[in-house]
C-alpha cells in the first residue's frame, strides 16, 4: 500500500534466514482508514522473535470535552479507610457537624452558594478524615544487569545471523531462555 522498498515490507523471516514474508499487519476501521499516513516494518530493533516490528503512522484527531479536562483536577480521597469503623464514625462526626452549622444560614440565600458551601464541607471533612489517595509508586526493575544480558542475547543473534548453523542456533536459544528467566526473576522481586 506504501512505497517502501521489499526489506521494509517483510514482517517475518525464517529460522534458515532465506526464507522471509508479509504476514503481519496493522488492521483498522474502514472509517479511519485515510487516518493512516504511512506503515513499515523495521528489522533492526530486538524484539527476541523472528518477526520484525510492524510500526503505523496514524493522525488522530482528539476532541476534548469540558468534563475530560475537569476531571483531572477532582482530589482523590483514600475511601478506604472508611473500612475501619473508628475512622468511619470520626467522618460521620465531622460531616454531622459541619452540617449543623449550616442549618442556621438563610434560606434567600443563592442556590449556587448554598451548593458551594456543601461541596467545601464534605471535601474539608475528607481531607481532615480520609487524607488524600496516594498513587502507588512503581519500582524501577531494570538496571545496568539487564544491559548487560540484552547485549548478550544481540551478540548470541548476531552470531546466528552470521553462521545459521545449529550449533548457534542452539546458543541463541540458551541464551533467550536464561535472559527471559532472568527479567522474569526481576520482576518478581521489586
Amino acid at each position: 500500500m506504501f512505497p517502501h522498498r521489499n526489506i521494509h515490507k517483510y514482517t517475518w523471516m525464517s529460522l534458515d534466514g532465506k526464507t522471509h514474508n508479509q504476514i503481519d499487519h496493522v488492521l483498522i476501521d474502514r472509517r479511519w482508514h485515510s487516518n493512516v499516513l504511512d506503515g513499515r516494518s523495521f528489522g533492526g530493533v530486538d524484539c527476541d522473535t523472528d518477526h520484525y516490528l510492524v510500526i503505523a503512522k496514524v493522525r488522530e484527531r482528539l476532541a476534548v470535552g469540558k468534563q475530560a479536562a475537569q476531571r483531572f483536577d477532582r482530589q482523590r480521597f483514600n475511601v478506604r479507610k472508611l473500612n475501619e469503623l473508628e475512622v468511619r464514625k470520626h467522618y460521620q462526626l465531622k460531616i454531622t457537624n459541619r452540617f449543623a452549622a449550616l442549618e442556621n444560614l438563610n434560606d434567600d440565600e443563592d442556590v449556587n452558594r448554598i451548593w458551594e458551601n456543601i461541596k467545601e464541607n464534605i471535601i474539608t471533612s475528607a481531607k481532615e478524615s480520609l487524607g488524600l489517595h496516594e498513587l502507588k509508586q512503581h519500582k524501577p526493575w531494570f538496571h545496568e544487569e539487564c544491559l548487560g544480558f540484552l547485549d548478550q542475547r544481540k551478540r548470541a543473534k548476531m552470531q546466528w545471523v552470521q553462521d545459521p548453523s545449529q550449533s548457534s542456533v542452539d546458543i541463541l536459544n540458551n541464551v533467550r531462555h536464561e535472559v527471559s528467566r532472568h527479567f522474569r526473576k526481576k520482576r518478581r522481586h521489586i
